[in-house]
C-alpha cells in the first residue's frame, strides 16, 4: 500500500520557485519535485512546466516505467525551450527536477541538478541520487567529504539543469526495482536536504507510524535548523511503500 505526503514552503524568499506534483492513476504513481534556479528569473515558470509536463505524460502513459521517464524529461526540456522563446527569456527559466514513478509494481527514478531522491530500506538509506553540482564532483574526486557538501561555498553551482538550449537533457535514471525492495522514498529540493542530514531522516522514519508523521518530524527539523538563516524555498515528498 503506497501512502504519501508533500510540502512546499516559500521560506524567506519573495517567490517560491519550487513546484511539486503527486499523481495517481490505476494504482500507479508519479512524484516530482522541481526547483527553479534563483537568480535566473522565471525559475517558478520553469519548475511549473516540469510538474505539468510530467503529470500529463504520466496520465497519457501506456508504456513501462523506463519509457515514461525518458519521454517526460525530453518533453519537459522541449517545453521549457519553447517557453523561453515565447517569453524572450533565452538565458532564463532553468530548473532542476527529480522524479519517481511506480508503475505495475516497478519503481524507477530520474533526476537532473541537485534536487534529490533518497531510497530507504530497513530504516537505512539504501541509496540516493548524486547531485549534478560542483561539490558532488569534488566528493567523487575525493577532494572533499560527503558531509561537506551541505556547507560548501559552491554548493549552488550546478553542472546540469533543464532549460539549456542546444543540449539534450542530461538527466540520470536508475535501474528498475520491484517496489517491495524499497521501504520509503524522499524527494526534496536542496532547501530541504541542506537542513536535515541522513541520520535524522532515518531516525524519524524509524519512530513514525505513518507517512504524515515522518514528514512532519523532518519538516520540524528543517525549520529548527533554519532559524537565523536566510531560508531558501524548500519542498519534499515522502512516500511509504
Amino acid at each position: 500500500m503506497i501512502s504519501y505526503k508533500s510540502i512546499t514552503c516559500i521560506g524567506d524568499r519573495e517567490v517560491n520557485e519550487d513546484s511539486i506534483v503527486c499523481v495517481e492513476k490505476n494504482g500507479n504513481y508519479c512524484f516530482v519535485v522541481a526547483d527553479g534556479l534563483g537568480g535566473h528569473g522565471k525559475g517558478d515558470v520553469a519548475s511549473n512546466i516540469v510538474v505539468e509536463v510530467f503529470k500529463k505524460e504520466f496520465l497519457d502513459c501506456t508504456e513501462g516505467t523506463e519509457y515514461f521517464l525518458e519521454k517526460a524529461f525530453t518533453s519537459t526540456q522541449n517545453e521549457i525551450i519553447n517557453k523561453q522563446i515565447e517569453l524572450s527569456a533565452k538565458h532564463e527559466m532553468k530548473t532542476t527536477a527529480v522524479a519517481l514513478s511506480i508503475i505495475n509494481g516497478i519503481c524507477q527514478w530520474g533526476h537532473i541538478g541537485d534536487s534529490r531522491l533518497y531510497v530507504f530500506f530497513k530504516n537505512k538509506v539504501k541509496t540516493r541520487t548524486l547531485d549534478h553540482s560542483v561539490p558532488q564532483m569534488l566528493v567523487l574526486s575525493h577532494e572533499i567529504k560527503e558531509k561537506q557538501i551541505r556547507y560548501h561555498l559552491d554548493r549552488n553551482k550546478l553542472l546540469r539543469v533543464l532549460g539549456i538550449e542546444g543540449e539534450s537533457p542530461h538527466y540520470d535514471t536508475s535501474e528498475q526495482f520491484p517496489i517491495d525492495k524499497c521501504q520509503a522514498f524522499l524527494l526534496c529540493s536542496d532547501g530541504f536536504w541542506e537542513l536535515i542530514n541522513e541520520k535524522y531522516m532515518t531516525k524519524f522514519l524509524k519512530k513514525s507510524h505513518n507517512v504524515s508523521e515522518w514528514l512532519d518530524f523532518m519538516q520540524a527539523e528543517v525549520e529548527k535548523n533554519a532559524i537565523g538563516k536566510d531560508m531558501d524555498n524548500y519542498s519534499a515528498i515522502a512516500v511509504l511503500c
